[in-house]
Order: structure tokens, then sequence, then C-alpha cells
């Protein structure tokens, strides 16, 4: 039975507006709206091509999450070969480039077309009639492997092009990965003890050889064009300026930094513009590309061997150089993380002068067999964050030249630990230790803690800064005349952060569970450990075998708790907690097991008159039910406001039973109150 024409309207309308905000976010770097919203767009599509599976074409915008894994990549052989450029790596290299052009050319002075040259791997994605049909790696130029399925999770590449839908075209590009998302796959691949990636083009490589498309689609790659393969039906610009132009107006992501410029002098000038601006730019460049602009003058030059002679890649000078490593030392990080660094004898490398450098963790130091007074290689990581990229030449080696990590952490002297299956060693003093403060204390305060309103990232910086709160406990004892003294806290505004202390005194066990900011407890935990213990003495006299009782608290999270409460400095931290007042009522999650809800799911959607969102999912959970964003058989409630979206069609769809706005509120009891949990 095909799709009602509304639905499929619908779906065309979502599936364009989607792609729409792709490229306003991946492509022009201007998105009109927020990621939720995005979401909710993207949500109601899949809806609907789940409802009518015949509307999930392969172009739509939700096949991007990955297609099934492939056993092997097949072949490819490129129509128009793949070819690499020329390196120069000097000013005279650069003018020599520019006389064979002029000479070659007969021309006094010679345009090139300059632009960055991206550290990733090279791509070519086919389009027929405007849908991207084939996307393959460069391979050894004239065959690459079909990479279809993993390039189609990668937003910044259109499915559908704009404007002119020629029978052929294949547009070369490069793929890569931003520096913020290589920081944030690594971090992912730390903490559940994978093995990281060295730099940006290495984990771009990976993911986009990944047999499984929905890893690659984990990791958020990004893509740029910068020229043309094969084309049929396609008149291409007289200049390769013009081409990227073009590109962009299909919907290609080009370089924002290109320029057209004229001789030597232009190209050496732009070589020191992009090379000024290198660390700020948000991908690793490794050179910038000259192309002679003129497409006639390119083809009157034409090739050699496997390299055109219209165009030559200008690189940087390399990022590595060799010293000393001194001594190797720990600092801890805002979130406890203990990270070795090396002390080096100073060296220049990258432009700029290094005498310290990050190892990330014992384990990496393990593996690269680093010591104290070995020689080693340093490389400006992500050109920002210097690292020890492995041993040159070993020193000595005697025994006090091994690392070991230390057992007590630098700043508080509490334990430092390292949970089971992960790499990253930390401190345990996180209510009490200097280095994780400020980051201690804004979870605590934190809305979905202790809710302290007003109390934000530029207030406890001075706070902190000035001495006046080391622990949590200490904001209970400011009083509005120190608040007041602070630099541009007005009496009136310390006076409303003053009442939002005192009135977070009067919490839930939830809450100030979650609000210690115990690694690997999030809000669910801390609830599911508040039912469970019912009181704090007893959450803190259990063991690792007893945590793993409650709900959903597997080995790790009970060796973090245990762990947790079994250092000094926290319990300390907690007794001040209550004797400045800090209070709840024990037991009070142990009721939500008779409440309205108790074993139900639940899922929200509408806008409702009497409570926020937030503030119905707490009271949802304090009587014991659990709220849920997407709606199954398994639900067994939906709450529907006013302007419910699919979820409510889905509830009717299923058979679960809907509940309005004054039914929820009877159900709970009718008064809003404060929520238990």
């Amino acid at each position: 039975m095909s799709a009602p024409p509304a639905a499929v309207a619908r779906a065309r309308e979502l599936a364009r507006e989607i792609e729409r905000h792709n490229r306003l976010y991946y492509v022009d770097d201007a998105p009109e709206i927020s990621d939720a919203r995005y979401d909710e767009l993207f949500g109601e599509l899949q809806a609907l091509e789940a409802a009518h599976p015949e509307l999930a074409s392969p172009d739509s915008p939700t096949q991007r999450v990955g297609a099934l894994p492939s056993e092997a990549f097949a072949e490819v052989t490129h129509r128009v070969p793949m070819l690499s450029l020329a390196n120069a790596f000097s000013d005279e290299d650069v003018a020599a480039f520019d006389r064979r052009c002029r000479e070659a050319l007969a021309a006094d002075s010679v345009d090139y077309s300059c632009e960055p040259k991206f550290d990733g791997l090279a791509v070519s994605l086919a389009y027929e009639h405007g849908r991207f049909v084939r996307g393959a790696t460069r391979g050894d130029g004239s065959q690459g492997e079909d990479v279809t399925a993993n390039l189609r999770t990668i937003r910044a590449i259109p499915l559908v092009l704009e404007g002119e839908a020629p029978a052929l075209l294949e547009v070369r590009g490069e793929v890569l990965m931003l520096r913020r998302d290589f920081e944030s796959l690594n971090r992912r691949q730390a903490e559940a003890g994978e093995k990281t990636f060295v730099n940006p083009r290495n984990a771009a490589a990976g993911s986009l050889r990944q047999l499984d498309p929905k890893l690659t689609a984990a990791r958020r790659l990004s893509f740029f064009a910068y020229g043309l393969g094969a084309a049929d039906g396609f008149e291409p610009p007289p200049t390769h300026a013009g081409l990227l132009d073009r590109l962009a107006k299909l919907g290609f992501p080009v370089a924002k930094d290109r320029r057209v410029v004229a001789g030597e002098r232009g190209l050496l000038a732009f070589y020191a513009e992009i090379g000024a601006k290198r660390t700020a730019l948000p991908f690793d460049i490794d050179g910038v590309v000259y192309k002679v602009n003129r497409v006639a003058d390119q083809q009157a030059l034409g090739f050699v061997a496997r390299a055109p002679r219209w165009a030559v890649a200008h690189k940087f000078p390399a990022e590595e150089a060799t010293t000393e490593l001194l001594d190797i030392e720990v600092q801890v990080g805002r979130t406890g993380a203990i990270t070795p660094v090396a002390r080096l004898a100073p060296v220049f490398v990258g432009g700029t002068t290094v005498s310290n450098a990050t190892l990330h963790n014992e384990d990496e130091i393990r593996r690269k067999e680093i010591w104290r007074r070995d020689t080693v290689v340093v490389r400006r990581a992500g050109d920002v964050i210097p690292e020890v990229a492995r041993v040159a030449k070993p020193g000595p080696r005697e025994a006090g030249d091994a690392f070991l990590m230390p057992m007590a952490c630098p700043q508080c002297g509490s334990a430092i630990v390292k949970l089971e299956g992960e790499v990253i060693a930390r401190c345990s003093g996180g209510l009490v230790c200097p280095a994780q403060r400020k980051a201690a204390l804004l979870h605590f305060a934190s809305r979905r803690a202790l809710d302290i309103e007003g109390l934000g990232d530029k207030l406890v910086e001075q706070l902190v800064d000035a001495g006046l709160v080391r622990t949590p406990a200490d904001l209970y004892t400011l009083g509005i005349a120190k608040l007041a003294a602070l630099e541009r806290m007005a009496e009136k505004s310390a006076a409303n952060v003053q009442a939002a202390i005192e009135k977070s005194k009067a919490t839930t066990l939830a809450r100030f569970v979650f609000g210690l900011g115990i690694r690997h407890v999030g809000e669910v935990t801390a609830k599911d450990l508040a039912a469970h213990f019912g009181t704090l003495d007893a959450l803190m006299a259990a063991d690792a075998a007893q945590l793993q009782e409650a709900p959903d608290v597997g080995p790790v999270v009970a060796e973090s708790v245990a762990g947790f409460f079994a250092e000094g400095h926290n319990r300390e931290g907690i007794e001040m907690l209550r004797a400045a007042g800090v209070h709840w009522t024990e037991g009070e999650a142990r009721r939500a097991a008779a409440g309205a809800f108790a074993g139900k799911i639940v899922v929200l959607t509408g806008t409702l008159a009497a409570m926020s969102r937030d503030e119905a999912k707490e009271r949802i959970e304090a009587a014991g039910g659990k709220v849920t964003g997407s709606v199954s058989k398994k639900t067994h409630f939906v709450v529907a406001g006013e302007e419910a979206g699919s979820k409510l069609d889905k509830a009717r769809e299923l058979g679960v039973e809907v509940l309005d706005e004054p039914a929820f509120l009877a159900r709970l009891g009718g008064a809003r109150g404060a929520p238990d949990t």
C-alpha cells in the first residue's frame, strides 16, 4: 500500500529542509536552527519513513546514519586518474615552478588559483543526473576502493546536487576530520579503553575505511571539494577559481581561504598568510596548493609522469624535532584526569619553542617505551598541543629514569585511581582537589544537582580566584556582603544568589548524590542508587558487591562509587555540607516504588500549562516512573500537552494509553508541589 499523498509531500519537504540545514551547518558555517530543532525534524522524517518504508529513498537524509556492514570494499576504476602533486619546499622551488609555467606559456606573468592543502584522504564522488551514486578512495590513482556507503554518512557531502544536473559529474576532494571532532573521538576512545589516533588524518582514513558505515557515521567526518574528474553534460568554467565557485553553488564545501594571485610574489604572500593563520584553522593542513588558473593554460602545460605540470604543493616545514626528555611530571585536569607531562630541553618545532609536551597517559608511555633522559621526537599534535611521538635514541635508562604513576594527587593528596577498562588515571578528591575546584562547584550547583540559580561560570571563577570558596560547603558561609563585594555583583544580584544558595539546602538524596560529581554516576544512576539504598549512610557504607545490587549498576560504576566514598577527603567534604545545613528526607526515594507511575515507562510530548517538561519528568520519576524519548510497544503512557507531535500519532498507532494534562495531573494527585526525588 502506497503512502498517503500528505505523507509523501511532508517527507519530501522534511528531506529538503534537513539537507538545507546540513548545508548551512557543515558547508556555510551559518546554522539557522538549534540542534534540538534539527533533531525534531530528523525524528519526524524517521517516523514517517518507519510508518511508510517506501518513503526511505537512498538519498534520504536518514540514510546517512549508516547502511549494513560490508564484508570488503569493491574496486573502482577511475575514468580520469587521480594524480598526485609535485612538492615545493622552499621559496626557490616556488620561483622555479613559476618560471617553468611562464616559459612554457610564453607569458610575462601567470595567474594562479591558491588554496590550503588539506591533510586528509582524497576521494572521488560520482553523481548521475544530480544524485550521488558512487564514491571511491584515490587508491593507486587508477583504481580505488568503493566506499560509497561510508561517504553517504558524511553530512557535508550532498546526496542531491543543487541547480543543474549533468548526466555524470565526478567531484574530487578531501575527506578529513575537524580538530574538535578528532579531540572528541580520542577522548571517547580513551575513556572506552580503546586505541587513540595519532592525528586527524589517521583518524579520518581509519574512519572512512570502516566496514560498518554506522561506525563511520559516529565519527563526524568532513569534506572539501577541490576539482573534477570525468564529466558528461557539464560545461566547466574557463578558470579553476570559477570551477570552485561553481562547485560551491552545487552544494559542495570548498576552501574559504582561496585566492587568485599573480606570479611568484603573489604565491609566496599567500603561503605566508595561510601559514600565519594555520593554527587558527579548524582542520589540519600541511601546505598550500598552487594551480594555474586558466583551464586552457593547464591543458597546454599538460602532465609529467603522475603529476600535472600546472600545479604544485608548497609544503610547510616539518612539524617534528628531536630533543632530550629531562623529566616526567604529572598535572591534574579540571575533571581530575592525571596527565603525564614531559619536561624537555627547549627545541624549536612548528614555529615555536617547546619545553613541555604531553605524554597522554601511562599506557602510552609504556607502549612507546619512553624513559627520562631519552632523546625523543616531539610533534606539534594538531598544530597546537606538543606531544612526544616516539623515542629517537634511548638514554642510560637507570632505575630512576622509569616513570611510575604516583599514588597520591600532587594537588590535594587524594588517592589516584584507574578504573578497570580505562586508560586515564584520576584524582579521587573531586570535592576538595584545587585543580578540580571550579568544575566541581559548577557541577554541584547545576540545575539537575543542587540547582543554585545564578551560580555560573564567571561567578564561580571569581569566588575561587578570590579564595572565598574551596569546597561546596564554603558556598553556604558566604553571605550577601562577600558576594556583593565581588566585581560586577550588585547587592540585589548578591541577594538573589544568596537566596538561591539557601534554597538549595533543602534538596533530595538523588540530587545530592548526583551533585557530588562521582565519575560514571549520572542523573539516572544517582536516582537508582538513592532509590535502592534509601539513605546516604547506607550508600556510603556499601561495598562494590552491594552497590552492584542496585539497578543498572555494573562493576565499573560500583568501583567508582566505592572508591569515591573510601576517600577520606570526600567524606570530610560531605560532613561539611551536612554541617552547613544541606539536608533531605531520608528514604524518600524508596516511596517512589509505590507511586502513581511505579514501574511504568512514560513519554512526554507537547507543552504542558502547569509545569515545564523537566518538572513533569521529575514528578513522574518521583512517582516511580521512567521517562524515555521515544514511543514503543513497551511504553505504558504518553502524556500529551498542547501541540503534541508525531509521538502522539505513534502512541495511537500502537494503542498506547494517552493522558492529556488534566488526566496526568489527576494521576499525580493534582497538586504541583515539590518533586520527591
